[in-house]
């Protein structure tokens, strides 16, 4: 193996980290973790560290670290098959399979799946859906996606303008036209505290609507969400939102995407998040939960709804001409079935839900008095910690991060990883599904200790 300071100095000089601070990593002003093993929800780095991943990856790593099912999947698959393309009909066993795991875990009314790599070229493909179907139908004015605030959907063209999130606009010539923003379910900061939730449920359903006729219903193709925040603040939707904001759609005969990259397959306590919340979407995102991210691999899954029209189209205008060279990736497909194998073998969804509402409990025992605790939240395997300046009043901290990014840091020297959630002081939790209540309580205890160190 080469050794560390090799390694580190090799890192810094060639390798392009996303989400970072270049420059800051560039001259050494930033740690940086070469990262060798992993086994449950624990990984380990190159200087023997083991970390309780309290975020699983990315939100990602539901069934766990090291789980050998999915990687003699993978190499089995790489032995027998390591590619071939899907173009004009093709396919392996792996992906026809795989397609069918997905769509029997699926609301009854879904019925294809589409593959990328990633959730934000599956969200791209999703816009190309939306447009080509306007235009199978005759309504070229029809394109405009409508998203959210604090919403995130991907770093692309497309996906990154349907994200809410300033980081992944600020330079980058983003959002495009075609995108317009909405308010965010976000219940905790709202402006009027008299509101309840059902009221702010309402209040953001009128505002939907308000921005529709504003914008020309006939030009407002779809509306995208993930059924609960993520990147956002982690934040599950107030009562009834969902309900009144399909009422706003079916009334102007707009299209739902439902983003569940992260919510897919286990993470609330339900196979989908759509199914969760009582969602009818039309177009499904999957990512994370769908491999365990073993190895990459997305999918739109589209209704019957807009298949129909999808079929049509082709009839109508010849093949349909969108394609990704990796798509439904046979490796991919493969881990993809081992995973949701295991999500099953190892009742992961009732875990969730189960050690979700645990964890939940628990944080909220140990720190949801403190004076800067404004709220502890989540649904299954997702949670959250909001911290304020002031409870009662529920000011914010200024300049936003700053103490989030202390505490995540607190936690880190304490073994376990959180993440420190962008446009607030929020620090998140999505471990694996496949947590434990005693590691729950590790995490818990490492907390309570980074807030006493950082806030008193």
């Amino acid at each position: 193996m080469t050794d560390i300071n090799t390694l580190e100095s090799w890192d810094r000089d060639n390798f392009f980290h996303p989400s970072t601070h270049l420059a800051n990593f560039a001259r050494g002003e930033m740690p940086n973790r070469v990262v060798t093993g992993g086994e449950g929800v624990f990984i380990e780095d190159i200087n023997g560290n083991r970390l309780l991943d309290a975020f699983a990856g990315l939100y990602c790593v539901n069934v766990g670290y090291g789980r050998q099912k999915v990687i003699d999947a993978i190499s089995q698959q790489a032995n027998q098959l390591a590619y071939y393309h899907a173009y004009v009909g093709h396919g392996t066993e792996a992906s026809i399979t795989l397609s069918k795991m997905i769509l029997d875990r699926a609301p009854a009314h879904m019925s294809k799946v589409y593959y990328g790599l990633s959730g934000s070229d599956a969200n791209e493909t999703n816009i190309k859906l939306v447009w080509y179907y306007n235009n199978v139908l005759d309504r070229p004015r029809k394109k405009k996606i409508i998203s959210r605030w604090r919403g995130y959907h991907g770093s692309g063209l497309m996906s990154g303008s349907l994200t809410g999130l300033q980081l992944f606009h600020q330079q980058f010539d983003l959002p495009l036209s075609q995108v317009v923003h909405t308010e965010a379910p976000y219940y905790y900061l709202r402006e009027d505290g008299g509101l309840s939730e059902e009221q702010f449920s309402a209040h953001c359903a009128e505002e939907l609507e308000k921005l529709i006729l504003r914008e020309g219903a006939d030009s407002v193709a779809a509306f995208i969400g993930e059924p609960a925040l993520g990147t956002g603040g982690l934040v599950p939707p107030p009562k009834g939102y969902w309900e009144a904001i399909q009422q706003v759609l079916n009334k102007h005969d707009i299209l739902l995407i439902s983003d569940e990259v992260v919510t897919g397959f286990g993470r609330l306590g339900s196979m989908f998040g759509s199914e969760h919340y009582g969602m009818k979407p039309d177009i499904i995102t999957i990512a994370k939960g769908l491999t365990s991210a073993y190895a990459p691999l997305s999918g739109s899954i589209v209704s019957d709804r807009v298949w129909q029209v999808l079929e049509q189209g082709t009839d109508k205008f010849g093949v349909f001409g969108h394609g990704w060279t990796y798509s439904a990736h046979p490796i991919g497909a493969a881990a993809g079935i081992a995973n949701l194998e295991l999500v099953d073998e190892l009742n992961l969804v009732a875990n969730a839900a189960e050690t979700g509402a645990y964890f939940k409990r628990a944080l909220r025992e140990a720190i949801g008095d403190h004076p800067h605790v404004g709220e502890v939240r989540g649904e299954g395997l997702l949670c959250a910690v909001e911290f304020v300046d002031d409870r009662d009043s529920r000011k914010r901290y200024e300049p936003l991060g700053t103490v989030g990014g202390q505490l995540a840091a607190a936690l880190l020297k304490r073994g376990v990883i959180a993440r420190a959630m962008p446009q607030g002081d929020i620090l998140g939790f999505a471990p694996p599904l496949c947590i434990t209540p005693d590691e729950c309580d590790q995490v818990v205890a490492a907390l309570k200790d980074a807030v006493t160190e950082v806030l008193g």
